[in-house]
C-alpha cells in the first residue's frame, strides 16, 4: 500500500507551475482549476492542454461562471478518470484507502483550518474550498495537500479541526463532497495532448456564449456595485472574486492555452490577455467606486474588454471554422 499518490513531493521544496508565477496578472484563479494545474504538473502532464474549456465562460446574471475543467476533458487528454467517492464512514479512512491504491481524493474542506490561507481565511472565516490530498497520516495528525497555487502541509490542531476530530457526539456527521481521481500508469505523450487539446478547443468554441457576456455584465455592473456599496466592505471581496476575478483569470488562462497550442493564435491570445488586463484594472476602479460611492463610469471601463472578446471570437471563428 502506498502512503502518497506522488511519493517524491515535499511541501518544503515544492515549486509551483509557471501558470502560478507571481508575475502573472492572476497568479491564482479558483481553487478547483488551480489545484488541477498543480496536480497535472506533478503527474508529468501539461496543464496548459486542458484550458480550452475557458471559452464557454458566461455571465450568469449575478456572477460569471465559476470555471472548472470538465471531467471528460481530463479523461480524453490525460487518461485520468474522476468520479464521486461515497463517504459513509470516517473520512480519513476513505482517503487513506484511496491513497494506498494510488488515487487522489479531492475534498471540499473548511479554509478556516488551512494555514496556506493565512491572512484571508485561516483562523478568521469559515469557507468552502477544494483540496487534493497527497499524503495523510492520522497518527502524526499530518496532511500534505494541493490547494490553490501550491502544495502544502498542515498538522496538529489544524488537522483535528479540518476533519472535525473533536466534534461532539451529537454533531452532524462530517460528510464532505469528495471526488477521487484514477491515474493511468504514465501520462500520454505531448503529441496526444496537443492533438486532443486542438479538438477540444474547437468543441468548446462551438459551445461559447451566443452573446458577448462582458457586454451583458457591463449593462448591470454599475447597479450591482451600488448595492455592493451598501454592504459591509468585506462583501466587496466576495463580489469581485465572483465577477472580475473569475473572468479575468479565465481569459488569462485562455491566452496561455492559445500560446501553448502554437497554432497561429497570436492575435487571439493577445485579445484574451486584454480581457484579463481590463478585469484587473477595473477591480481597482471598483474599490475606489465603492469607497467614493461614484458608479457612473464603471460600465464604460469595460469597453476595451468587450471589444477584445468580440475580436477573440471572430479570430477563432476564422481559424477554427
Amino acid at each position: 500500500m502506498r502512503d502518497a499518490v506522488f511519493p517524491g513531493l515535499d511541501p518544503q521544496a515544492y515549486t509551483p507551475h509557471a501558470l502560478h508565477a507571481a508575475e502573472r496578472m492572476w497568479p491564482e484563479t479558483n481553487c478547483y482549476v488551480d489545484l488541477w494545474i498543480e496536480v497535472l504538473s506533478s503527474f508529468g502532464a501539461a496543464p496548459e492542454a486542458m484550458l480550452g474549456f475557458t471559452l464557454i465562460q458566461d455571465f450568469e446574471g449575478d456572477q460569471f461562471t465559476f470555471f472548472k475543467v470538465p471531467l471528460e476533458d481530463l479523461e480524453r487528454l490525460y487518461g485520468i478518470r474522476v468520479t464521486e467517492l461515497a463517504i459513509f464512514d470516517d473520512v480519513r479512512g476513505h482517503v487513506a484507502e484511496q491513497i494506498g491504491r494510488g488515487r487522489l481524493c479531492l475534498l471540499e474542506m473548511d479554509s478556516f483550518f488551512m494555514p496556506d490561507t493565512r491572512g484571508v481565511a485561516y483562523g478568521q472565516e469559515h469557507g468552502k474550498t477544494t483540496v487534493a490530498i497527497n499524503r495523510l497520516d492520522s497518527v502524526a495528525r499530518r496532511l500534505d495537500y494541493f490547494h490553490n497555487g501550491g502544495f502544502f502541509r498542515l498538522e496538529g490542531e489544524d488537522f483535528d479541526g479540518l476533519f472535525q476530530v473533536n466534534a461532539s457526539e451529537n454533531a452532524p456527521p462530517f460528510l464532505p463532497y469528495t471526488e477521487f481521481a484514477k491515474f493511468p500508469a504514465s501520462p500520454p505523450d505531448d503529441a496526444h495532448q496537443r492533438k486532443v487539446a486542438g479538438e477540444l478547443l474547437a468543441f468548446h468554441f462551438r459551445r461559447r456564449p451566443g452573446e458577448n457576456p462582458l457586454r451583458a455584465f457591463a449593462s448591470v455592473f454599475p447597479v450591482q456595485v451600488e448595492k455592493v456599496a451598501e454592504r459591509p466592505f468585506g462583501f466587496f471581496h466576495k463580489y469581485a472574486f465572483n465577477t472580475l476575478r473569475q473572468f479575468g483569470a479565465n481569459f488569462e488562462l485562455l491566452g496561455s492555452h492559445l500560446d501553448w497550442l502554437n497554432g497561429g493564435y497570436t492575435d487571439e491570445a493577445e485579445a484574451a490577455r486584454k480581457i484579463s488586463e481590463v478585469a484587473k484594472s477595473v477591480q481597482f476602479q471598483l474599490a475606489r467606486a465603492v469607497t467614493r460611492r461614484k458608479f457612473d463610469t464603471l460600465a464604460a471601463a469595460l469597453d476595451p474588454a468587450i471589444g477584445a472578446w468580440d475580436r477573440l471570437m471572430d479570430g477563432l471563428g476564422c481559424k477554427i471554422g
